[in-house]
């Protein structure tokens, strides 16, 4: 039998015995650390995430030290990584986690999945990964590694076709090894069979089962539904100076970026007149005013595109939050947006 059947385990984990990536959190599997490596690879390169998640263990070792941080602890830790709603969920989690279930992670698939910000995949993940319990977890790189084998034009993004993926990988997971089932499967689209039409099918334990490769169809697939065009918004970004601080902003509790500190910013692409004429308009006692290099950042829904201007002021606006910036480097959780603009400063952060 061809495609997403049990004929891919045994060849698929001796492919995974042979040789995988040496990540921190495979060495050392623990219930917390498979949870805090499976938020922080959401929508973020392996690569990426490993210094993070070295820098969160040494901050935050284990749960209870998680839910009794301060909010500006585990944001500074986050800066940088994005979609910052998963690092409040972590928080929320450890906090249901400490006082329901004795600051342990449940060995159960049902009652992780019932923790904010855990899904299935990341349930399924820590159930099998750190427990053994045979659930799958199945994430974009499965869904496209058994659209592939299937031969299967359905679009990954169908959630129809996701939970049939679900029950069918379920079906016939090893009761001895489903963590590294699951690890095998994301390993193989990670590091094989690629994104953006560019398999290595050559290098694939699997491709004698995959009806994808037979049909000439493995770099066609998979199929995915066409995505909304996102929204352009024009940005003014100050780079605010009063004698040696740097101003910040706190953004509202709500909306994109909640909470999370950042360069103040004006609607629109402004002129340096126009920009000098907002200011006076606010009260701020301009000194000197120069140009910076333009800058684009690009959300789930939504791009800034972004021109700057360096401000020095003599005055410190009440709208401000004026820090040094070794404090903004050390206790200040600065979206990764804004970081183009903070070059002219580098040597002092």
């Amino acid at each position: 039998m061809n495609g997403v059947s049990p004929a891919l385990v045994p060849p698929l984990l001796g492919w995974y015995d042979q040789g995988h990536r040496d990540l921190p959190w495979r060495t050392l599997p623990t219930p917390y650390r498979v949870w805090i490596s499976e938020i922080m690879l959401q929508q973020t390169r392996v690569e990426a995430v490993r210094g993070y998640f070295d820098r969160w263990m040494d901050a935050l070792p284990d749960i209870r030290a998680l839910a009794e941080a301060e909010e500006s602890v585990y944001m500074k830790l986050w800066e940088g990584l994005g979609y910052y709603s998963r690092v409040r969920n972590l928080h929320r989690a450890a906090v249901v986690l400490c006082q329901e279930y004795g600051g342990q992670l449940p060995a159960d698939y049902d009652k992780l999945l019932s923790l904010p910000g855990i899904g299935e995949y990341t349930a399924g993940a820590i159930a099998s990964i750190a427990y053994g319990i045979p659930v799958p977890a199945v994430d974009g790189n499965v869904l496209r590694v058994a659209a592939r084998l299937d031969n299967d034009f359905t679009p990954i993004t169908d959630a129809k076709y996701k939970k049939q993926t679900r029950e069918r990988f379920a079906a016939w997971m090893p009761a001895d090894r489903p963590g590294d089932l699951n690890q095998a499967l994301m390993e193989l689209g990670a590091t094989v069979c690629l994104p953006n039409g560019t398999p290595r099918c050559g290098d694939c334990p699997l491709q004698h089962l995959c009806l994808g490769y037979h049909h000439g169809n493995a770099s066609s697939l998979p199929l995915r539904a066409a995505k909304k065009a996102r929204r352009i918004e024009n940005r003014t970004v100050l780079l605010v100076r009063c004698g040696t601080l740097v101003g910040l902003r706190q953004r509202p509790s709500a909306g994109l970026l909640a909470g999370l500190w950042e360069l103040p910013s004006l609607d629109g692409h402004l002129s340096p007149e126009e920009t000098r004429r907002a200011l006076a308009g606010l009260g701020w006692q301009l000194r000197r005013m120069l140009s910076l290099r333009p800058a684009r950042h690009i959300f789930t829904h939504v791009e800034w595109h972004m021109n700057g201007y360096y401000i020095e002021l003599d005055n410190q606006p009440e709208a401000l939050t004026f820090v040094s910036p070794p404090a903004l480097r050390a206790a200040y959780a600065l979206p990764s947006a804004f970081r183009a603009f903070l070059n002219v400063i580098e040597e002092e952060l």
